[in-house]
């Protein structure tokens, strides 16, 4: 027992001698490495198996770029980071060695010595934990652990290499390619290591495939390709290389791509897609024989789920061979096949869709771009153009199709019976074989799904979990959140019931009425016989009605037709009515929204040939005169204004036709709009009212229909109340409502209004509306002010920190990357949440977990000094507020009454000079005198657990002076456990220049580290800091030592140019080049010259030696069998271990 623990206690992280590391490497790779290496590979193999690739578009190099694969796998990936984690904090050594002062130092001991991580099998932890992070989707995590693992191994350029590899793979991955680029750069302008180059071809192929360099991706997937060892991640690989082949229109290369996929036997959903690939790319040449092939696969059992892919590609043949009717049979015949609602799915419709809208058959491309927005992800290209055409489909189908419907009801109207009932028929007819052909197609579906739920599907190469309506995995949220779910609901809801009003009781055909008073009356004066007849006659006649109604609501039914037939004068007027409104709005849809002149003058002009009757015909001569003008026709242009003067001399349209100015505001009406409103606003702070109505006045005469008439109306208002006409002010408030309800400002209005109703008095003030600082929600009365909240001036509660910024003044992404970088490489020890909270104006970034004020403002000024964080802050403002205090902020106070509040209470106060933010939350210590060695191996392990490394480099003010327990300032103390290496060596009693000496169990004060000094009046002034692991700081290598050196200073990062491998095993034989075979170690080795003896040199293991042992020159050497078993041990292709396989 006390050999063990004599053996804990001596391989300590806090001693970095050949012992402790080969200790601390030793249980770092086979304890909480191995744990959590398996749990990465099972996560690895999780999401691999599970991700679903959209084959419609360039496929993703990583499975993570698949946004609805990212949550496969958390789990595993989570204890890969926690094992990571774990292992850092156990097994990281950061003290420097012990070094032989009369030893001379080469360039690869000033190496060794400037390194910040001295345990060799360490940096693939950090490796480790950096790709779960990665492959979890959380790439800003994952940039952040890759850019300080960069600067943890900027010495050695194999782990440097790797490590800035996959920090380029985590901008790519989240769309920071301007950062990506700029890593690429910079590497590239460097060496990269031969050890890093395969993870530099992943990543180069990654970038170029993502800033569609197609041509400069190629090469490096073929290396890519070559280096992987997963079979299904090849063929993926290769199917990708085949993609990027026929984007560049390379057939035949691209046909061979494909044919390698399918050679990898992949999964069957694969290798489905890369034969229907192949016929795509070989259509041009062989067209008949690639539809004959299509045709096959159609035909065949194992395809019935990829119908429409099949029939996809056949009309994508066709389309190449310019036959648009067989390309739209084909799509057609695809989306009946169908059986998923896939985003395959959503892709045929589109096409089909765009197909129709180059037709100008707008009612078919409604219908399939309708149902196409709801399969297709929002984040595709030219999804932005679906949409809009959809939307505009939606507004103006049900026009064209009332039009439609119209004209054809009146035609049958004027036929006779006996054609009026073969056309119904024939109607009927096509209605009941569309049926028929949906109840086989459900029926088929139906015996499918059980055939699965019984386990006799006839395809066992691919295992498929179910997936949700949409082909998306089922992630617990919301129907409603899901657009594509809520696409798919509205389009069903539609096929059942038709296009209803959003009313209530809208279920309902017909609307009862409750009977008056009157009729109670006269039944009360019958007898119970009369009482009784007058009952069953209604019953008799209710009977007749509903058997009537029911076969006017059958669509299977002559009747049903019959009844919507005109052909009484009055029906014949009311589909009048009904046509004269499509023509007229879908004739204003397509020249506005459309940009369809033809189609608008072909509606418009029927419209006023025909039906001169319509009541807005005003409105039809002024959309008429605007198309002509579009067209160049001024002659046409001006008959029409000539009808509005002759027709509607009263008409606004034709004051704004016949207005001097109209020419004028046609080319410049928006800027000069602009221009009088903040005019008009300035005049209206400034008190100068008559200003404001002049304005006024004048806005009604040039701009009666501008953007901002509700502005004026608004600021008129109050500008009347301002000068004491309250009534002006009402009439305007009320106006506006009227006039302008969608505008922001109606719903103000409306409540000045309401106010006034109830019997509240108006008051005139000034204030800002574009000062969102001044802002607040809500407005206390006399009365309410008594018992309103007040600010609290408590500093010893939890504080957050804030950015407070307008929406689209800065780029909150970018700046929650720097924040979310800063705190995870500066505050190792705390963790502070961000968050990002939406409102009225202003948006605010909130960081917490600030104790008490002090530490928050800490955290500011430490923060403010990062340039790349004040670089993303733009005009955004810092507040430091409490949590008691923050729900007040923007409701009953401002921002700018909060400044005032706070400069008041907050900023005269003295800040604790302590360093608040490098502190744990919790700090377990051990009473003096009292050490409980571990004697079981439970008791080891929890002893390892509750072992406590904090990391380098916190980034604290230069000024910040730490006291120590007299209360009296001095320099920064170092932390528990640090040891600086002396320049003389130390004597029993005597403390020597330069030198800081801390106790490693119970550190209480400390003196003078190496590179305080003196100032002239005796007291201390800090020159540099202390990094949370014990190290001195930057400045301690910059500050010249009190005594004459006798070695070589420490340099902060040092590029030996020499051939590197010690930094990755213990011994120091060189790395070998990819070109040649790794020789066996040799038994000796020259000595360096100018060294006074022939000894051969020390291995790394034995550069840092005990401090109880001489220094002078070393008794022995390492022989080479122990070099060979080191060599082994902590080999870096360790092709396991390293997992260069995930």
């Amino acid at each position: 027992m006390a050999v063990l623990s004599l053996l804990i206690i001596g391989c300590s992280t806090e001693k970095n001698t050949a012992k402790s590391r080969w200790w601390h490497s030793f249980n770092a790779r086979y304890n909480t490495y191995y744990n959590g290496s398996v749990a990465y590979i099972d996560g690895s193999l999780e999401k691999e198996n599970g991700n679903k690739d959209n084959y419609t578009e360039i496929i993703p190099l990583y499975t993570v770029g698949n946004k609805n694969s990212r949550e496969l796998g958390k789990a595993n990936f989570d204890r890969a980071i926690e094992k990571a984690e774990k292992a850092i904090k156990l097994h990281s050594i950061k003290r420097r060695p012990v070094w032989n002062k009369r030893r001379r130092k080469t360039e690869r001991d000033i190496e060794w010595l400037g390194r910040k991580e001295y345990n060799p099998f360490l940096w693939k932890v950090w490796m480790l934990m950096g790709r779960a992070q990665f492959h979890q989707g959380d790439f800003d995590a994952a940039a952040s652990t890759f850019n300080y693992m960069a600067r943890l191994y900027e010495t050695q350029p194999a782990i440097y290499g790797r490590a800035r590899a996959w920090l380029a793979k985590s901008y790519i991955e989240n769309d920071f390619l301007y950062d990506a680029e700029d890593v690429i750069r910079n590497m590239q302008r460097d060496s990269i290591h031969w050890r890093a180059q395969k993870e530099w071809d992943y990543t180069l192929a990654d970038y170029y495939i993502h800033t569609k360099e197609y041509a400069k991706a190629i090469p490096y997937l073929k290396k890519v390709i070559k280096h992987e060892m997963r079979k299904k991640q090849k063929a993926r690989e290769y199917f990708l290389l085949g993609q990027l082949e026929a984007a560049l229109g390379h057939g035949q290369e691209a046909y061979k791509a494909y044919q390698k996929v399918i050679r990898q036997n992949p999964p069957y959903e694969l290798e489905f897609n890369a034969r229907i690939a192949q016929t795509e790319v070989m259509a041009g040449r062989q067209a008949g024989k690639m539809i004959a092939k299509l045709k096959r696969m159609a035909v065949s059992d194992k395809n019935k789920e990829y119908l429409d892919q099949v029939y996809y590609a056949i009309g994508n043949i066709y389309l190449a061979q310019r036959d648009t009717m067989q390309a739209i049979a084909n799509y057609e015949r695809g989306n009946r096949k169908a059986t998923r609602s896939s985003i395959e799915k959503g892709v045929l419709l589109l096409k089909l869709g765009d197909l129709y809208w180059d037709k100008e058959k707008f009612n078919d491309a409604q219908r399939c771009y309708g149902e196409a927005i709801g399969l297709l992800d929002k984040e595709r290209e030219g999804y932005e153009l679906l949409s809009q055409r959809s939307k505009v489909l939606d507004e103006l189908v049900p026009f064209t199709d009332a039009v439609q419907l119209q004209d054809s009801l009146q035609t049958l109207a004027k036929m006779n019976e006996h054609d009026r009932n073969a056309a119904i028929d024939r109607v009927i007819e096509a209605l009941k074989k569309q049926e028929k052909e949906e109840k086989n197609r459900l029926a088929e579906e139906n015996a499918q799904q059980m055939m699965q739920q019984n386990g006799a599907t006839g395809n066992t190469n691919r295992i498929s979990a179910p997936q949700p309506m949409g082909g998306k995995q089922q992630s617990g949220a919301w129907y409603f959140y899901n657009p594509m779910a809520v696409q798919q609901g509205k389009r069903q809801f539609q096929r059942m019931w038709g296009k209803r009003e959003n009313v209530d009781n809208w279920q309902r055909i017909n609307t009862t009425v409750v009977a008056g008073m009157g009729r109670q009356d006269e039944m009360a004066n019958l007898t119970d016989e009369q009482r009784d007849s007058i009952a069953l006659a209604e019953a008799v006649a209710d009977s007749l009605k509903q058997i009537s109604d029911s076969a006017q609501n059958d669509p299977h039914k002559r009747e049903y037709y019959m009844a919507q037939i005109p052909f009484t004068e009055e029906q014949v007027a009311a589909s009048n009515l009904i046509i004269m409104d499509g023509l007229y709005n879908s004739g204003v849809i397509f020249k506005d929204k459309l940009d369809n002149l033809p189609l608008s003058e072909k509606a418009l002009t029927r419209l006023v040939s025909q039906y001169p009757t319509y009541e807005n015909m005003d409105k039809a001569y002024y959309h008429l005169f605007l198309l002509h003008s579009r067209k160049g026709e001024p002659q046409i242009a001006e008959s029409y204004i000539d009808r509005l003067k002759a027709n509607f001399p009263n008409s606004q349209w034709t004051q704004v036709l016949t207005d001097p100015y109209f020419a004028q505001n046609a080319r410049e009406g928006v800027h000069i709009e602009d221009s009088l409103y903040a005019a008009t606003y300035n005049a209206f702070k400034a008190d100068r009212f008559v200003e404001v109505w002049g304005n006024l006045s004048l806005s009604e005469k040039r701009f009666p229909l501008g953007a901002n008439r509700d502005k004026f109306l608004f600021i008129g208002g109050l500008s009347k109340l301002n000068s004491g006409d309250g009534d002006g002010c009402l009439a305007d408030m009320k106006l506006l409502v009227e006039k302008f309800s969608q505008s922001p400002l109606a719903e103000m209005a409306g409540m000045i209004v309401n106010g006034v109703q109830e019997g509240r008095r108006l008051r005139g003030g000034k204030f800002d509306l574009g000062n969102v600082w001044a802002r607040r929600n809500v407005v206390l009365s006399d009365s309410d002010s008594i018992n309103a909240r007040t600010l609290s001036n408590e500093r010893n509660t939890n504080f957050v920190f804030m950015l407070v910024y307008q929406p689209d003044s800065i780029n909150p992404n970018k700046l929650l990357f720097e924040l979310a970088r800063y705190n995870f490489t500066s505050f190792w020890v705390r963790d502070f949440d961000i968050n990002i909270e939406k409102g009225d104006g202003v948006d605010c970034m909130q960081i917490s977990g600030f104790r008490n004020y002090d530490e928050a403002l800490q955290y500011a000024r430490q923060l403010l000094k990062q340039k790349n964080v004040v670089r993303q802050m733009g005009k955004a403002r810092p507040v430091i507020i409490s949590e008691e205090n923050l729900p007040l902020l923007g409701t009953n106070f401002s921002y700018d009454e909060y400044s005032e509040f706070y400069t008041k209470h907050f900023a005269p106060l003295e800040v604790s000079t302590f360093h608040l933010l490098t502190e744990p939350a919790e700090i377990v210590t051990q009473p003096s005198g009292e050490t409980d060695e571990p004697i079981t191996e439970s008791e080891i392990d929890n002893f390892l657990n509750n072992t406590f490394v904090a990391p380098i480099e916190p980034t604290t003010p230069a000024e910040t002076v730490i006291p120590i327990e007299n209360g009296e300032p001095t320099e920064e103390a170092a932390p528990t456990g640090t040891t600086v290496i002396p320049i003389e060596e130390p004597t029993k009693d005597t403390i020597p220049t330069g030198t800081t000496v801390i106790p490693t169990e119970q550190p209480t004060q400390t003196v003078p580290a190496q590179n305080d000094r003196k100032d002239q009046n005796g007291k201390n002034s800090q020159t540099g800091r202390t990094d949370k692991t014990g190290q001195a700081g930057q400045a301690s290598q910059k500050s010249k030592p009190n005594t004459p050196p006798k070695t070589p200073a420490t340099r902060r990062r040092q590029l030996p140019n020499i051939i590197d491998g010690a930094e990755i095993i213990f011994d120091d034989t060189d790395s070998i080049p990819p070109s040649k075979v790794r020789p066996k170690p040799s038994t000796k080795r020259a000595a360096p010259k100018g060294s006074a003896s022939a000894t051969p040199k020390k291995t790394s293991g034995n550069k840092a030696s005990d401090k109880t042992k001489k220094t002078n020159t070393p008794k022995k050497t390492d022989t080479s069998e122990k070099t060979e078993k080191k060599r082994k041990t902590f080999d870096l292709e360790d092709e396991y271990y390293d997992l260069e396989g995930f």
